[in-house]
């Protein structure tokens, strides 16, 4: 493990050619030890496809647990599930649960999700295998297993994270023979290819492969937004001996494709969605760039059989970006006097901001021991773990520049480019070490705990991309607990009790220089003082025949930062908490023909304890009061293979102003679709067609109402949508 470690501790661009090196060279080295195979065994790698959407996911850190034992909420969309709605990318998983929200979801861009109100850190709350990645990027989903979302906060899954929940995403195994490819209409005129290989070889089927590639030609209903993207993934595993199991992946991906900016308040007056036509794109100009995300990711894992009841995991990722990120964007109305919003008759301030060559590297090893003892009539599940992450960020100064008006109508112009890159940006690197214990006991068939604490250890250091600042480094250590107690009151029913702390890490957002209106921060860019969040949660949980449910009530405690009125010197505080209380609830399960998989949330999120009077106990900006998803499958029994889908979604209103004067009404909107399932190629062949309509009535409503970089801004809902595809297992 050495190699690792120095990775860690010295990051380059050889490491991912090392890490395929790695595997290469431990599965050689493997082959002459077949012989020796201990008595027992890893289980078969074989994957059995779970149901579409379960509440059973592996970031919990209890394994196996059937979901109704959880003494959480969590969330397991499938493979199988995302094709069915159409999902695209990430920010098209706030569709399928009533927890899971946009928070600045623009075309084009990374996305931004919202757990029970908080928007997650793409740095800190996003997994990939398990382990931490950075989401400032686009992930593709064409090589995806599953997307799991934990909700609450996650101190023992996760030692610094922002709560709300987790994000992680399983890929795609070797599991036996694959053969299928797919075409598709993924909305507007963009179009989609797509395959997925995998196959077993050797003596015993000890050797494992799937591949996945996919080139998408994107040309949405959203004006100046053509690109394309593509993705080519590599998965492998290798059963050394009967104890013994080396997995390696590895993926790349490409992304390129102008963004679309959002709209704003007019003046002192929320603009009527019904006036908007939300296929305009302000990024317009003859000669505005798309924005381009490339990616390289891969993990390599061995688990090793100690015992029937023991194993050992070691795990390590790498994760590395490179960005080109670029945008035409209205921000603000000098000739108003206003930093925040549009002008009242609809124009704006137009700025060109280009960031060339931004590099993002993230790696983790995460080394865990797990396993069960019996002491008395007392059964303990017990996990170890020690992980290590680091991220580093590089970027160069950035081109941030004043180009002239604009108007909402999206045909100003065309102005003058302006590249003067004299704008700095912040260059960070992250390194937590973090020890965890948990320990998951069964008392008897009705009583069962769950203990954890987990000790963090963050070190930082910030210094700007043109030196114009010393650098700032900072080095904190919490320790944070877990506990839950769950009640069998009925056969595969549970009332549950939890409380848990987690650690979240933020950094002063960096503004626009002076010159445009508005006063930086003193300590812009600058990471603040970490901080301790803590959530209260019971619930009931159950599932029976094929139905699946749950109920929960939660409080969730956040330090929430904020600006210290300094003029002309404002510095960015912690600045009192954000107390969210909700009570969530899902429904999931068959009832002959039909299939339901439904979800609410209503939630009271509020500013308590700033120093600014005015805003406390107000509702939080861009936080629906309350959501309503709901999707069902009816299968139709004159045609077999042809199932009818239909889908729900509710949204209440959203306040747009910390002060609560000014909002975004409720919206509803309605999908729906059909599958059909024919034989074809051999017995076990088939094709799969599936056509959508998202949008079907063409509503049109503001979808959210995020405040950015101290700006307000409007996104609406996207106009009805057709997709269509075909796929093709052989």
């Amino acid at each position: 493990m050495q190699p690792t470690l120095n990775l860690l501790r010295h990051p380059s661009g050889a490491a991912l050619t090392l890490l395929a090196s790695l595997a290469s060279a431990i599965c050689s080295s493997a082959l002459a030890q077949q012989a020796d195979a201990p008595a027992e065994s890893l289980p078969s790698v074989t994957v059995t496809a779970p149901a579409p959407r379960t509440g059973q996911a592996s970031i919990t850190g209890f394994g196996s647990t059937p979901s109704w034992q959880l003494p959480m909420q969590a969330q397991t969309i499938t493979s199988t599930a995302l094709k069915n709605s159409g999902a695209q990318r990430l920010a098209d998983i706030t569709s399928l649960d009533a927890s899971i929200s946009d928070s600045y979801n623009a075309p084009g861009y990374w996305d931004f999700l919202s757990v029970r109100g908080f928007t997650l850190d793409n740095v800190y709350n996003y997994r990939r295998e398990g382990l931490s990645i950075n989401a400032e990027t686009s992930i593709p989903l064409d090589n995806k297993d599953a997307i799991e979302v934990l909700k609450g906060t996650s101190g023992i899954q996760a030692g610094v994270s922002s709560p709300g929940g987790l994000v992680n995403f399983l890929v795609k195994r070797p599991q036996g023979r694959v053969r299928s490819a797919t075409f598709g209409f993924t909305g507007g005129d963009s179009v989609l290819g797509a395959v997925d290989l995998s196959d077993r070889f050797g003596v015993d089927k000890a050797f494992g492969l799937r591949i996945n590639a996919a080139y998408e030609q994107l040309s949405p209903n959203e004006r100046y937004a053509d690109g394309k993207r593509h993705l080519l993934a590599l998965a492998t595993d290798f059963r050394i001996n009967p104890g013994n199991l080396i997995e390696f992946e590895i993926e790349h991906s490409r992304r390129k494709q102008p963004s679309v900016t959002a709209f704003s308040l007019l003046g002192d007056n929320v603009p009527s969605a019904k006036s908007i036509n939300p296929d305009i794109n302000l990024n317009n100009q003859p000669w505005a760039m798309p924005v381009v995300m490339a990616a390289t990711t891969g993990t390599l894992r061995w688990t090793h059989l100690l015992s029937p009841d023991w194993k050992l995991t070691s795990t390590y990722g790498i994760q590395r970006l490179k960005t080109n990120d670029r945008t035409v964007f209205s921000f603000g109305c000098f000739n108003e006097g206003l930093g925040d919003r549009y002008c009242s008759d609809g124009t704006f301030d137009v700025y060109d901001f280009q960031s060339e060559n931004e590099y993002r590297l993230t790696q983790a090893l995460n080394v865990a021991l797990q396993g069960q003892v019996k002491t008395g009539g007392v059964s303990h599940a017990l996990r170890a773990e020690a992980l290590r992450s680091s991220y580093r960020i590089r970027v160069n100064n950035a081109a941030l520049n004043y180009i002239g008006p604009g108007d909402i109508s999206g045909n100003y112009g065309p102005l003058l480019r302006d590249p003067t890159a004299d704008d700095p940006q912040h260059l960070r690197h992250h390194v937590s070490t973090e020890l965890s214990v948990s320990d998951a006991v069964t008392f008897s068939e009705q009583w069962r705990a769950w203990l954890g604490l987990r000790h963090s250890r963050l070190s930082r250091d910030t210094v700007r991309s043109n030196n114009s600042a010393p650098n700032v480094a900072s080095d904190q250590s919490f320790t944070t607990p877990w506990a839950a107690i769950g009640y069998s009151f009925a056969p595969r029913r549970q009332i549950y009790a939890s409380w848990g702390e987690g650690i979240e890490s933020k950094n002063a957002p960096e503004l626009p220089p002076a010159a445009y209106g508005l006063v930086n921060y003193t300590n812009a860019g600058q990471a603040l003082t970490s901080q301790k969040s803590r959530q209260i949660e019971v619930g009931v949980k159950g599932q029976e025949s094929s139905w699946q449910w749950g109920l929960g009530a939660f409080r969730v405690h956040k330090p929430q930062d904020g600006i210290l009125d300094t003029l002309p010197d404002p510095t960015y505080v912690i600045d009192g908490e954000a107390v969210h209380t909700g009570l969530e609830g899902q429904l999931q399960g068959r009832w002959g023909a039909w299939e339901l998989n439904s979800s609410a949330m209503v939630l009271d999120a509020k500013r308590q304890g700033s120093s600014h009077a005015e805003i406390n106990g107000k509702q939080a900006v861009n936080v629906p009061e309350h959501t309503v998803k709901l999707s069902a499958d009816y299968k139709v029994a004159a045609l077999q293979g042809l199932t009818l889908q239909g889908q729900v979604v509710h949204e209440g209103k959203r306040m747009v102003l910390e002060d609560n004067s000014m909002s975004i009404p409720a919206w509803t909107r309605f999908d729906t679709g059909l599958r059909y399932v024919q034989q074809a190629f051999s017995q076990q062949g088939s094709l799969t067609w599936r056509v959508g309509v998202r949008n079907l009535f063409d509503k049109r409503a503001w979808r959210e109402s995020p405040k950015q970089f101290d700006h307000l801004y409007l996104f609406p809902l996207a106009r009805r949508t057709v997709t269509a595809s075909v796929q093709a297992d052989f």
